[in-house]
């Protein structure tokens, strides 16, 4: 004799609520169908529903109420009792099971009378037909199935989840709309895919489960999923066209139809149909939020990851094809230099034809840098957690404003030495100077060999953010968090002093805590970071992620195929050239706004020192310091002049005193008449980049160039992404420190050294 069979519903995430007559009821939460018999073991049970609820097995707490008795709930807590209920069903096929975590067992208790032993002789209260689970189908379409789909002869797809019957009535309400998505005999449809689609609507709508007889490019056949009833539906193509037909429909349900509670199998492709217009107006639309959403909507329970693939498909649908989008470069690329004339666009593959690295500069970024900005590049790089991952890398100057001027960038496929070089070799191509270029850019990745090889005359200002970065990693482990603040600050003041002893003292100061530590800043390169020592003219900006808001725009469009994301780009600068161009025309000064500030600044400083004249040029200015400007050379003592490009309050101090204006003694990159040519050209728009295979003489993309491009090998990493760090380290994260043996990492409670002797209270 074959083992009797029993349903059990599980749910769990509700609340117990008790009535007038002190009876309790389950409301809310999820719900589970698993089927049990006389042998199941309750550790299997347990793990198949944690495994459901994502939760740990070791934590749950089985309960069920005894046949006409609502206010005393019975524990299963061992094997036998779990037998105990499934024997003493009589005819029943189910049976409510309620799990309770630790977590939830507290803010139930005061609503739940103490349980009852569960050696006393219980048997289960009959489950009415209206309210046993039912299961549906998903078509097997490779489009929208997810990855884990069954693939059984009769495509039986596991459940989502299910929901009480007190919730369903209002996930009716809003599947309402896909109550007619089935008609019956005749109707025609475009596809079956559409088909499926209307289908699986349709059975959300009426609240019942199916399953597939048949299902393929010529015939669909779907039963209704319990057994015995009659509802059918047969579609095939209609003959000499495309469409799919309906040719037969049972309609009729003796399952009790839509009062059968139903558990849906939610495709990411389903999910992804019905969340694509809200995604499309808040592009931040959260997993979570959508699982929460579709739950409340239309009564389905997504996990965190069904969610996030739903919208993958959903921004896929808006955006179109991560994949074909590589493929659509060597179109883009031409498009580029057609619609902007004078810009630079090329591509590379790898020897499998798949993605490599592409780089861009447009001609108003060109001509802008050479026209009116300072020879000043900032490199650095920043992560794209797109769907096939890469790095951006880029090239950015400063206006005559210290705004950010985007000069070009690049997307590689991982930021290695060989990548830096290749894109500085673009670089060099776009701003050929007659003067030497200073670049402010990390000292690693191959960047310092590549810079030196590359540009023949060029400054390289090693960054301070990852210069103190390295330092601290470095020195870790050995100090203490007072003493390694104590470092990276006085590495800063080195840095900035723009004096030889001012540097020695700071530098002194490091000595005096580690001699190690001052033998790593003297071996660091001093010349290529600190003020003291440097040639180039890098204006005192001090590190590379000058660009911060350039990067901004890039986290806002990393999500979107490649193609789209650097034409979000484009568009970005595109408005930030006219914008700042227009505001220009509004301004009445000599200098732009933040330098007009600065120099009055030091105009009003100035008042207070007394100059002497010393021989021709040269004058000696009193105030707190005695300092030496030289005029003809732009030179002051104090070191203000030549590091900001602006004369300092005693230059200034001196201009007064021999009637000269101050502006004639200001780098040129300043003056409004730069910043006007800085954004003199525009960038225009390149149209129909996501739609960019239909060309003149129907010729294609790949037909442009002569070449495929296929997605990059890569795949994205599971967590979080790691956001790449843009601000300098001003503050270090305490270490701990073990208060006996004074060892770092550690505290005395976990301290492993056997010399120390732990201290006795009272003097013991």
């Amino acid at each position: 004799m074959a083992a009797k069979k029993v349903i059990a519903i599980c749910q769990s995430g509700g609340d117990f609520v008790t009535d007038k007559d002190g009876n309790l009821s389950y409301c809310g939460g999820d719900a589970y169908a698993i089927d049990i018999d006389q042998q199941t073991l309750l550790s299997d049970f347990k793990s198949e529903i944690a495994e459901m609820f994502s939760c740990n097995a070791d934590t749950l707490s089985l309960k069920y109420f005894l046949p006409g008795n609502k206010k005393t709930l019975i524990t299963i807590s061992k094997d036998k009792d779990l037998q105990r209920m499934v024997n003493f069903l009589g005819d029943s096929v189910s049976a409510d099971v309620y799990v309770i975590s630790e977590e939830t067992a507290a803010r139930n208790t005061s609503n739940m009378p103490a349980s009852r032993s569960s050696r006393t002789t219980v048997s289960e209260a009959v489950v009415p037909v209206s309210e046993q689970l039912g299961i549906i189908d998903v078509p097997v379409d490779t489009s929208i199935a997810f990855d884990q789909m069954d693939t059984k002869p009769d495509h039986e797809i596991p459940m989502c989840s299910v929901f009480p019957s007190s919730s369903h009535d209002k996930h009716q309400k809003a599947a309402q709309q896909w109550e007619n998505t089935i008609t019956g005999v005749d109707q025609r449809f475009n596809s079956f895919s559409e088909f499926r689609e209307a289908l699986h609507k349709y059975s959300i709508a009426h609240g019942f489960a199916y399953r597939y007889k048949k299902n393929d490019s010529h015939r669909v056949t779907v039963k209704c999923k319990s057994q015995g009833c009659p509802w059918r539906i047969y579609a095939s193509r209609l003959a000499t066209t495309q469409l799919i037909c309906i040719k037969k429909m049972n309609t009729d349900h003796t399952c009790e139809g839509a009062a059968v509670k139903a558990g849906y199998r939610a495709t990411r492709g389903w999910v992804g149909s019905i969340i694509k217009e809200k995604l499309k107006v808040s592009p931040n639309y959260k997993p979570k939020d959508i699982a929460d959403d579709i739950k409340r909507e239309y009564g389905i329970q997504l996990n965190y990851s069904q969610a996030w693939r739903a919208k993958e498909i959903a921004r896929e649908q808006l955006q179109g094809s991560y994949k074909e989008a590589y493929n659509q470069l060597p179109y883009f690329c031409e498009k580029i230099k057609e619609t902007n004339p004078g810009s630079v666009a090329t591509f590379a593959t790898k020897e499998d034809s798949s993605f490599h690295r592409f780089f861009v500069s447009f001609h108003a970024s060109i001509s802008g840098f050479q026209q009116g900005c300072r020879p000043l590049l900032f490199l650095d790089s920043t992560p794209l957690n797109s769907k096939y991952q890469g790095d951006l890398l880029s090239a950015t100057a400063a206006d005559g404003d210290d705004g950010i001027f985007p000069v070009a960038f690049a997307v590689v496929d991982a930021e290695t030495s060989e990548n830096w070089h290749w894109f500085l070799l673009e670089l060099k191509s776009v701003v050929s100077l007659t003067q030497p270029i200073t670049f402010v850019a990390d000292f690693q990745n191959g960047l310092k060999e590549s810079l030196a090889d590359v540009f023949d005359k060029c400054y390289h200002c090693f960054c301070l953010r990852h210069l103190a970065e390295k330092l601290n990693k470095d020195v870790k482990g050995q100090f203490s968090h007072e003493a390694r603040r104590f470092l990276i600050n006085d590495f800063y003041s080195a840095a900035y002093a723009p004096k030889l002893e001012e540097f020695q003292r700071s530098a002194a100061n490091i000595k005096s805590i580690s001699p190690d530590a001052y033998d790593w800043v003297v071996q660091s390169g001093p010349e290529h970071w600190a003020n003291a020592f440097n040639l180039g003219a890098r204006y005192n900006h001090m590190t590379s992620n000058f660009g911060q808001q350039f990067y901004s725009w890039v986290s806002e469009a990393h999500e979107l195929p490649i193609t789209q994301m650097i034409d979000a780009l484009r568009g970005k600068m595109m408005e930030t050239i006219y914008s700042r161009r227009v505001e220009s025309n509004q301004w009445v000064t000599r200098l732009t706004p933040s330098k007009e500030e600065k120099l009055q600044q030091e105009t009003e400083n100035a008042r207070s020192l007394q100059v002497l004249l010393s021989h021709g040029s040269t004058f000696e200015v009193r105030g707190d310091s005695v300092d030496t400007v030289d005029i003809d050379h732009w030179n002051c003592s104090c070191k203000g002049w030549q590091l900001t490009g602006l004369p300092c309050c005693h230059a200034i101090a001196v201009f007064e005193c021999i009637a000269r204006s101050s502006y004639d003694y200001c780098s040129r990159y300043f003056t409004v008449e730069s910043y006007r040519l800085t954004y003199a050209e525009s960038i225009n728009p390149v149209p129909n980049v996501d739609r960019p295979l239909a060309i003149s003489g129907g010729e294609s993309s790949q037909a442009v160039a002569g070449v495929t491009v296929t997605p990059p090998p890569t795949k994205r990493p599971p967590g979080r992404p790691k956001l790449k760090s843009a601000e300098t380290i001003d503050i270090i994260k305490r270490q701990l420190q073990c208060s006996k043996c004074k060892g770092l990492g550690h505290n005395k409670k976990t301290c492993k050294d056997p010399n120390v002797v732990l201290e006795l209270p009272g003097g013991y």
